[in-house]
């Protein structure tokens, strides 16, 4: 409405002062004539800059509500050069009309210079209005909104495992601390290949919960640098444990680098399930063995009677 009433003022102005340009080109009515006659005896309407200061305050409270979209390029010298270039053009289009020129041109020059110096004023009051907003906020997050206050406390119990971290604030770069409380409830890490989750956060929990006397049971994918972390673990904290454990590697690549086990083992059969298991897991891989030989037999079988026809 603030802004609204700024342009109605501004249009008053323009057809009470340059009458005789609107009148010239058919641009009234005797009703509007009535009205606009009742209200030019408003002394805001006697001179030039009184109405165009009542214009700029209206504008400047239409602008107190503005919120212009983020700009990160928004520049205070560039809301400078057009306020001053809008106020300039504003006030100073008044030489306009002491120009040599016709009474039609001066007018249409004087409305064109007003209107042009009121946009570039909005212009800069839009931009100033939504940079002291920008700088009044209270919002937490950076320059950047990406970040916000995160846990800089250490929490760790016996169970824990703590990774270092840092984090962006206000401008200002913090420590922090991701703390995993309970890895029993399990731990989900996903990631490209090579964006560092054996760095950040595998080689971190291996190191704390070896430090916490935990044993590990490691598939080690690319053989041997999980296997290598683990190794000096292990001699960093082999005192640290009460019943001294022992370091095996399984590689089914290179048997010349392997330790060999039986899972098949009696000693390893403490109870009837896992004799159970254990026949189960025989009668499967007889019950396999069986099936691929018999492939194999049908195959040459078959193969034997096509060569006997094709003869």
């Amino acid at each position: 409405m603030s802004r609204w009433i700024s342009i109605f003022l501004l249009c008053m102005h323009f057809y009470i002062r340059l009458y005789q340009l609107f009148a010239g080109i058919n641009l009234r009515s005797e009703i509007t004539d009535r009205i606009l006659m009742q209200l030019s005896k408003i002394s805001l309407f006697d001179g030039w800059v009184m109405v165009k200061t009542a214009v700029l305050v209206f504008l400047a409270i239409s602008l107190l509500g503005v919120k212009g979209k983020k700009n990160e390029t928004l520049d205070s010298k560039k809301i400078v050069i057009y306020a001053v270039a809008g106020t300039l053009l504003f006030f100073g289009s008044i030489f306009c009309l002491y120009l040599p020129f016709s009474s039609g041109w001066t007018a249409a020059g004087y409305i064109v210079i007003t209107s042009t110096g009121y946009l570039f004023i909005l212009a800069a009051g839009t931009w100033i209005s939504r940079l002291i907003e920008d700088s009044l906020t209270k919002d937490i997050f950076n320059s950047e909104n990406e970040t916000f206050p995160q846990e800089e406390r250490l929490l760790e119990n016996e169970y824990s495992v703590n990774l270092p971290a840092k984090y962006n604030l206000k401008g200002e770069k913090r420590d922090s601390w991701i703390n995993l409380i309970n890895l029993f409830r399990g731990l989900l890490i996903a990631g490209t290949p090579g964006a560092g989750k054996s760095y950040f956060v595998i080689r971190h929990v291996i190191d704390q919960l070896m430090g916490k006397g935990f044993s590990m049971f490691i598939y080690d994918f690319k053989y041997d640098d999980l296997s290598i972390i683990a190794y000096n673990c292990l001699l960093k904290y082999h005192s640290r444990y009460k019943i001294k454990p022992k370091f095996y590697v399984i590689n089914f690549d290179d048997l010349n680098r392997t330790h060999r086990c039986n899972p098949l083992d009696p000693a390893a059969m403490e109870d009837i399930n896992d004799a159970t298991e254990a026949s189960r897991t025989i009668n499967i891989t007889i019950l396999v063995m069986d099936l691929i030989w018999l492939t194999f037999w049908i195959n040459l079988i078959l193969k034997s009677w096509k060569n006997q026809s094709s003869e």
